[in-house]
């Protein structure tokens, strides 16, 4: 076997987040790991890698071969095991030879400086193996999503003997646009064919099933299912091993909305690659908008939101316009729009704080004064957010840090509600989340909309838009947009993806 992982476990305090874990990896094979977050998906990684240190008594053998444990990040590379990062841990000031590089630069036996020439070679060799056309020398901050997937992926390989090693993927095709997926996922099946080993580890079920040889599922710290085949399998297959049961679906009634009062109404926004937008979003309403990487479309959340400032553009709600081209995030939601943005960790929520204070964070200025903050009202929000999301946690009082990426999520979301906009626009917001968190995000969607506040989902997920959305408006390379009404995921496709796109007007 290529890995073979035995009662793998580890014990933080008094928590087991990880119980005997089993993972078994022959050569040549692409192996999935899934479950929810808070699994021990992630301890099961870091403590191949050595970042975690595993309770006793298990062991872990890579060729044969077995690694001290806990796993010396050192010899585990030396045994062919590496890592590719959700982020890709890419510097983009550096080349494609230098990024490649990194970690082991070839040096000269005489004055031990880097060897160029022979870094240029090394870069030049992993990328023809990988059949990746790529200049070494082109700068990282040029490429595409998937042009830099692909130079990841090539520094991962720099060590190995073809036919052995094993890639750990760790979320790290969440990135790439859907039509790039087919192209990198025959990369992968490019570098298993010799005999290499891949553990990809991906929220998405549908990429899963598609591209992985067997799937090990983790529920509550222990192994729910172990080296299954996939073929066969169905995402509600998968998903009743993450849970332990059935994900209810999305309930979703079709409405008819035309005459329910506005909630908000864009003109003519322009700029960040938007071309003239207009749209209008009615009170209990879920609007998706949707359309190819490059669109724009991607832009709306922050132009829309005062986060970024467009060329041109208006918003009108019951209180009142807005000149986006001068507005702020401040003018915007005194205007009664808010933004659950894409980046959580990096522009949503404060992780050192506590659940409660990241949801007080939005209504200080108008629920406080500069003496007395107060207490009840920031544990009565916490309490409501928490059962109304059914975020899992201890107390309102937990950090943030401390949740699992969905929980997270929820977090984000609630603090945004809390401030009962007019419009919440959410960018992306099952992202990274398991199957059960998502169905709670976008049941809550469907709650809020009900409850009479306009909802816009911008998001690259079929399957979200039409599980939650009453239109969803699809933006064309010419930036002409398209309204369809569905509940199918592949008509949803079809619109993206059509060359020519009928301009509709959006409201």
């Amino acid at each position: 076997m290529r890995l073979e992982a035995r009662g793998l476990s580890k014990t933080f305090g008094q928590a087991r987040v990880l119980a005997d874990a089993d993972l078994v990896i022959a050569p040549g094979e692409i192996h999935a790991l899934v479950g929810q977050n808070g699994c021990g998906k992630s301890t099961l990684v870091k403590i191949l890698t050595g970042y975690h240190a595993g309770d006793p008594g298990g062991s872990v053998l890579v060729d044969g071969q077995a690694l001290h444990l806990p796993v010396r990040w050192g010899e585990a590379r030396a045994a062919g095991v590496s890592v590719v990062h959700q982020d890709l841990g890419l510097l983009d000031q550096l080349t494609v030879a230098e990024n490649i590089g990194v970690g082991g630069y070839l040096q000269s036996r005489v004055t031990r400086r880097i060897d160029w020439t022979a870094q240029n070679q090394v870069a030049r060799r992993v990328l023809d193996r990988l059949g990746v056309e790529l200049a070494p020398q082109t700068p990282v901050a040029a490429l595409s999503a998937t042009r830099r997937a692909e130079v990841a992926i090539a520094r991962a390989l720099r060590d190995h003997e073809p036919g052995r090693g094993l890639v750990i993927l760790d979320e790290a095709t969440r990135a790439l646009p859907r039509e790039e997926l087919d192209r990198f996922h025959g990369l992968l099946r490019r570098v298993v064919a010799d005999g290499t080993a891949i553990l990809l580890v991906s929220h998405n079920l549908e990429e899963v099933l598609r591209l992985a040889d067997k799937v090990t599922v983790l529920r509550d710290g222990a192994v729910a299912a172990a080296g299954a085949p996939t073929a066969g399998l169905t995402e509600q297959d998968l998903a009743r091993h993450m849970l332990g049961r059935t994900v209810d679906a999305v309930q979703r009634e079709d409405r008819e909305l035309k005459t329910a009062p506005v909630a908000a109404r864009v003109e003519g926004l322009t700029g960040q690659g938007v071309h003239g937008l207009s749209l209008t979003v009615r009170r209990g309403e879920v609007v998706g908008l949707t359309g190819l990487p490059g669109t724009g479309f991607e832009a709306v959340p922050k132009l829309l939101t005062g986060a970024t400032r467009p060329d041109a553009g208006t918003l009108t709600t019951e209180r009142g316009t807005v000149d986006l081209t001068r507005a702020d995030v401040a003018t915007c939601l005194a205007t009664g729009v808010a933004l659950v943005p894409e980046k959580r960790i990096f522009e949503g929520l404060a992780l050192e704080l506590s659940i409660r204070d990241n949801l007080a964070v939005p209504n200080l200025r108008r629920r406080g004064t500069p003496w007395f903050v107060g207490r009840r009202w920031q544990d009565r929000t916490a309490r409501d957010a928490i059962s109304k999301l059914s975020i899992h946690t201890r107390s309102a009082t937990t950090l943030t840090k401390q949740l699992s990426g969905g929980n997270q999520q929820k977090v984000l979301v609630a603090k945004w509600l809390s401030v009962s906009p007019d419009l919440l626009v959410l960018h992306e917001p099952t992202q990274a989340v398991d199957v059960g968190a998502r169905a709670d995000i976008l049941r809550t969607l469907r709650a809020t909309a009900a409850d009479g506040v306009g909802v816009l989902l911008v998001s690259i997920e079929p399957t979200d838009l039409v599980d939650a959305c009453d239109r969803i408006l699809v933006v064309g390379r010419d930036g002409a947009v398209r309204e369809l009404r569905t509940r199918e995921a592949d008509d949803v496709l079809d619109a993206i993806y059509s060359e020519t796109i009928t301009t509709a007007r959006a409201s």
